[in-house]
């Protein structure tokens, strides 16, 4: 038998998630032909500058209220410790950058943080490290902006007993596109709270693994995203339960409408040998609102104890209930207002567990504007899709 080589700094693949490949180099990556798991759904072709071997970009400055970023250089031992790139397009936007911005996040008073990431035309990297030292608390709002191009990673520890909120908000131009590479490990005690708000732009790829490195630590992971005409968007959520006695949950809900409009949501969720009394969920819901919308759903789950307390995913895709509409227009609701209700009703439980104000309004905003697009894209009238449910709960 031939001798296996893995490279340094990474794992080799296999049948389990936890033995996918992972590496800081992009040499170690093939360049995705689209038939890998991780690619299957992506249209390659309008992102094969973000995966070449001559990438090249210009590095992106983040601006922050209060001034708490401080920018490092690539020898800055904080950079590097929170997990390993999982794809090319992680690993190629680690080697990108030649500054990057560390935000710590200390004991004390709790810390509000607004950080500003524009992205002007051309194309661009970024890295952004998150450091919730132990007993902090604090929320970290990120607003990525402009038409340009981005590559990112992004890097939260979040240590003992801290408590941090972490918001990654997207709604770049038209013609934006936008690569993430999000990677986290929660600590013992710790509470942790990762939101994804998807607004806009051509292309959005966003990947965010989450692994629990100590006992009773507890994640919730939001994710809401309105896909339009044109546009494509994909969410990629990993959540490995290393450590024993941790809860994490995860519910993603987007709205997608227009022609040559796709989304794709995959949710893995990995429990190991170790990791007695998790207790793990994770859901999507999808409504696509018009003809020509295209969306994929993928939940994972793999568990490799029996001592769980429970562990499951859901997932539903297809147009919005249409009992609710009879029930709201048999009361004398206009079917336009109606429409409208039921698909706010739908993001509401969402928007609920968002308690960031200026968050909670753009989101908000934002399916109003959805909802004016649809009605005029439609004359008032959804697509006839089946809708495709999937729940398993252990």
């Amino acid at each position: 038998m031939a001798e296996v080589t893995v490279p340094e700094g990474s794992m080799a693949t296999g049948s389990s998630r936890a033995d996918r490949l992972t590496s800081f180099s992009a040499a170690d990556f093939a360049i995705p032909s689209g038939s890998e798991e991780d690619w299957r759904f992506t249209p390659l072709d309008r992102i094969a500058d973000f995966l070449s071997d001559d990438f090249t970009a210009q590095s992106l400055t983040y601006e922050s209220r209060p001034a708490m970023l401080e920018t490092v250089g690539r020898d800055d031992p904080r950079l590097g410790r929170v997990l390993k790139p999982e794809d090319r397009a992680g690993a190629v936007a680690w080697e990108a950058f030649d500054r990057a911005y560390v935000l710590t996040i200390k004991a004390g008073e709790p810390q509000d943080v607004s950080v500003v990431a524009h992205v002007p035309h051309g194309m661009h990297a970024a890295h952004l490290v998150v450091i919730a030292e132990p007993g902090a608390q604090g929320t970290v709002v990120v607003e990525h902006t402009g038409d340009g191009d981005l590559t990112e990673g992004v890097e939260i520890d979040v240590r003992e007993g801290a408590n941090l909120t972490f918001v990654s908000v997207q709604e770049g131009g038209s013609d934006a596109r936008y690569v993430s590479s999000h990677r986290v490990t929660e600590a013992k005690d710790a509470v942790f709270r990762h939101i994804v708000v998807t607004l806009s732009g051509a292309f959005v790829r966003m990947t965010s693994s989450l692994a629990f490195t100590g006992e009773h630590a507890d994640a919730k992971m939001l994710g809401a995203y309105l896909t339009d005409s044109g546009q494509h968007s994909e969410h990629h959520v990993f959540v490995d339960h290393e450590a024993p006695d941790c809860k994490s949950r995860v519910t993603y809900k987007g709205a997608v409408q227009g022609e040559n409009t796709s989304a794709v949501w995959i949710g893995d969720a990995l429990v190991g040998p170790e990791a007695d009394g998790t207790d793990s969920y994770e859901m999507n819901r999808n409504l696509v609102l018009t003809r020509g919308a295209e969306v994929n759903s993928v939940p994972n789950l793999e568990i490799e104890t029996g001592k769980i307390l429970q562990c499951g995913h859901a997932s539903t895709s297809g147009r919005f209930d249409e009992e609710q509409l009879f029930y709201l227009q048999a009361r004398g609701i206009p079917e336009a207002l109606a429409r409208r209700l039921v698909i706010r009703g739908f993001f509401a439980e969402l928007i609920d567990q968002i308690d960031i104000e200026s968050v909670r309004t753009k989101l908000l905003d934002a399916i109003d504007h959805e909802l004016d697009l649809s009605a005029a894209l439609t004359g008032d009238e959804t697509a006839s899709v089946p809708s495709v449910e999937h729940e398993v709960v252990a």
